[in-house]
């Protein structure tokens, strides 16, 4: 048996269960990985209220984790028991152990622990994705990136500055302000007290920007669209204040015949040779000091109900993780 966090009822943070479980061994092309940290997401959240039905309840929570390979099924090849890996996109990191698929993880630079690699790989790799795949960000661009003092956002941030974008954020309050612009916005917008669309106009006298990246959702839909340029493309990756509701595609063509996508990671991550390639330049930006990983709040696993509570209430920024 193992301790682990089970959900047994979709719902808020208060079905969050603390409990011990059956272990099992890994099957053919899995790991079992024995976790000594865990991202929390607000994928987890998606999954707790049940918005994402990935699988009926009762379930263990967490897609992202790092630790040390403890045994390999038949047909493993790649990795061996001893190894530091992570793992993202696999249901049930909210556990002591975890059996991943071995296609699913990633063996760890010597320089990057355990709390910022589960504070970063899906997190990071959604920036990737973002920065490099989804819309490919260079010097000539301008972007908008909403909640920017979040972990994605942060590392959105640093990320696009490397790249040479000018890069505007939003934040909800004077401290996340400070803290977006210490990670190198060229501007930052304070969303409780600005109108963040009447914001951007000025700082791109009038033409908006070329993408705005937008993980909030509901709450600056469709105002998010306002802020772009003619032709311009709205990346919806994320419905951190509730899920988009059905819109008139007429919309798009009236505010200037715009772009709109609804990418997720799990596509990328689905494909060995893409997730790779992915790990490399995420680890690569960390270990040359391109982004830098923020984990800003620790919990106990059997604490993760307060983890969950303190990412839906904005209270945190950077990276929460829980430790088994």
């Amino acid at each position: 048996m193992m301790n682990a966090i089970v959900v047994r009822a979709f719902g808020g943070p208060e079905v969050l269960s603390f409990e011990a479980v059956p272990e099992r061994l890994p099957g053919p092309g899995e790991v079992l990985v024995a976790n000594r940290a865990i991202g929390v997401n607000f994928i987890d959240t998606y999954l707790r209220e049940g918005i994402y039905k990935s699988a009926p309840p009762p379930f263990v929570l967490g897609n992202e984790g790092a630790g040390e390979i403890e045994a390999v099924g038949e047909g493993v090849g790649d990795f061996a028991p001893g190894d530091r890996v992570v793992y993202t996109s696999n249901l049930g990191a909210y556990a002591e152990r975890t059996v991943v698929p071995a296609k699913n993880v990633l063996k760890l630079p010597g320089a990057i622990g355990f709390e910022d690699a589960a504070g970063s790989l899906l997190k990071g790799l959604t920036a990737e994705y973002l920065l490099h795949r989804t819309f490919k960000v260079g010097p000539e661009h301008t972007i908008l990136i909403q909640a920017a003092a979040g972990g994605v956002g942060l590392l959105l941030t640093q990320w696009a500055k490397h790249l040479g974008a000018t890069v505007i954020g939003t934040a909800g309050s004077p401290e996340k302000v400070a803290l977006v612009r210490a990670n190198g916005a060229d501007h930052v917008i304070d969303y409780t007290r600005e109108n963040f669309v009447e914001r951007v106009r000025e700082f791109t006298d009038g033409k908006g920007v070329d993408v705005v990246y937008d993980g909030v959702g509901k709450a600056t839909f469709p105002a998010s669209l306002d802020t772009l340029r003619p032709l311009g493309l709205f990346v919806s990756y994320g419905n951190a204040s509730g899920v988009i509701e059905a819109f008139d595609i007429l919309l798009l063509s009236q505010k200037g015949s715009l772009y709109v996508t609804r990418p997720t990671l799990g596509v990328y991550t689905n494909h060995r040779e893409i997730l790779l390639e992915q790990g490399d330049n995420l680890f690569g930006a960390i270990e040359s000091g391109i982004v830098n990983v923020a984990v800003n709040a620790r919990y106990e696993l059997k604490d993760a109900a307060d983890a969950h509570r303190a990412l839906e209430g904005r209270k945190t920024t950077g990276a929460t993780i829980l430790l088994p």
